[in-house]
């Protein structure tokens, strides 16, 4: 598979798990959700179904849900506007035009003398024509916004993200995350599936042709009994001797069909770094069970969490420094890597990565999920959400810096793989 596709496919599904995360769950509390996007920048690509305008953009980097009332809705229509007004078959607003009215015949003309276009759903005003008359005109709770051609629909309070109670504000904001860890949970399924879950026995699974325990004679399913007079138990038993013994000629006690052979096998040697191992060219046995797969992707999630864990934790007390990390030129490197190995790896490379991104938007700092959801714990302490526009400042600053450090990273990628 080229390269730039499965960087691509992959990056592109684990954004778009994640927004659709938030999505549902914003839906389900019914928060209008005025676009779906992954990417960010120019449109590529925009249509727009129910309320909700899906859009692929330029610069694949992330994605959104943009939420109504999560930014300042719209425009305000002042007293002395002049707006038209297109009605439905009840006598409701259906759309409110503020510019370019010629375009629209029907419209009635009226000059406001008070809106409110979230809370009561009205705009009061003079109509042309019966200037000496003041009139209410109720608007649809899904009407529109016409400007320059665009319409934008309004959000009644209730639909607006601020509305809801926090449990329902904190599960659209941790649904992204989550689904982050349940997209890495269903492809170790499915990877247990395929390959099947491997199993500590020591018996001997798929040879390599070029591996010397194929060349020795060794044959998968044979039952290891002992190596160099070591008795064996289990799997680990066997590829640790293995590891330990680069170059070295081991006596191998197997047994096949109720036969026991002894051969002779000797471990090449493959240097990692500094550090010299043995391998033969076995791969460990497997077992194909549904409900081990399903146990399988619990257990690799969690492992793979706690692994991820320990090296925030090792850069935040100083053992990893900040030219570790990897932004997406890394990423797109090591996606390179794996993608030759095969569809399996890639498989459990994107896995890895899902879970990473799920962690990274739980950390607690501005503009991160993460970040919001410290914010929500504070106002479930204090009984009260805090001031929405110094949020909304620590969120800026925040992403700027994220920003900073994306361009930090992505530097030394560059210096690290390509200078």
């Amino acid at each position: 598979m080229s390269t730039v596709i499965a960087f691509i496919v992959i990056f592109g599904a684990l954004v778009f798990f994640h927004e659709l995360g938030h999505f549902v769950f914003a839906k389900r509390a019914g928060i209008l959700c005025r676009e779906f996007a992954i990417g960010f920048g120019p449109k590529v690509f925009s249509h727009k179904k129910g309320e909700t305008t899906y859009t692929i953009r330029l610069l694949p980097i992330g994605g959104y849900v943009r939420m109504a009332g999560e930014d300042p809705e719209m425009i305000e229509i002042k007293p002395g506007y002049r707006v038209g007004l297109v009605f439905d078959e009840n006598n409701f607003a259906s759309k409110i035009i503020i510019n370019n009215k010629e375009k629209y015949p029907d419209a009635r003309i009226v000059e406001v003398e008070k809106a409110d276009i979230e809370k009561e759903l009205f705009i009061s005003g003079y109509e042309e024509g019966e200037e000496e008359e003041l009139k209410v005109f109720p608007l649809r709770r899904d009407a529109v916004l016409v400007e320059g051609g665009v319409e934008t629909q309004i959000a009644p309070y209730d639909r607006q993200f601020a509305a809801k109670t926090l449990g329902q504000r904190t599960m659209a904001i941790f649904a992204g995350p989550m689904m982050n860890f349940i997209l890495a949970f269903i492809v170790f399924i499915i990877l247990a599936l395929i390959q099947g879950v491997p199993v500590n026995d020591p018996v001997l699974g798929k040879l390599t042709p070029e591996g010397s325990a194929f060349k020795a004679g060794l044959k998968e399913g044979d039952t290891v009994l002992a190596i160099d007079g070591s008795e064996i138990s289990s799997w680990s038993d066997v590829v640790d001797i293995i590891r330990n013994s680069p170059g070295k000629n081991l006596e191998f006690s197997i047994d096949r069909d109720g036969k026991q052979l002894e051969i002779p096998v000797t471990p090449e040697v493959k240097k990692i770094e500094d550090e010299k191992m043995g391998i033969i060219g076995v791969f460990s046995p497997v077992e194909k069970s549904a409900l081990k797969s399903f146990t399988y992707g619990f257990e690799e999630t969690y492992n793979w969490t706690k692994e991820i864990f320990s090296m925030l934790g090792k850069l935040l007390t100083g053992q990893f420094s900040i030219d570790a990390l990897s932004g997406p030129v890394g990423i797109y490197v090591s996606t390179d890597t794996v993608a030759k190995s095969g569809v399996i790896y890639l498989m459990h490379w994107a896995a890895i990565l899902s879970i990473n991104l799920g962690i990274m938007n739980l950390l607690p700092f501005p503009a991160l999920d993460g970040g919001r959801l410290m914010f929500f714990g504070i106002e479930a302490l204090r009984g009260k959400p805090i001031d929405r526009h110094k949020e909304g400042m620590v969120h800026f600053i925040g992403f700027a810096l994220l920003m900073l450090l994306m361009l930090v990273v992505t530097w030394n990628d560059i210096q690290r793989f390509f200078l």
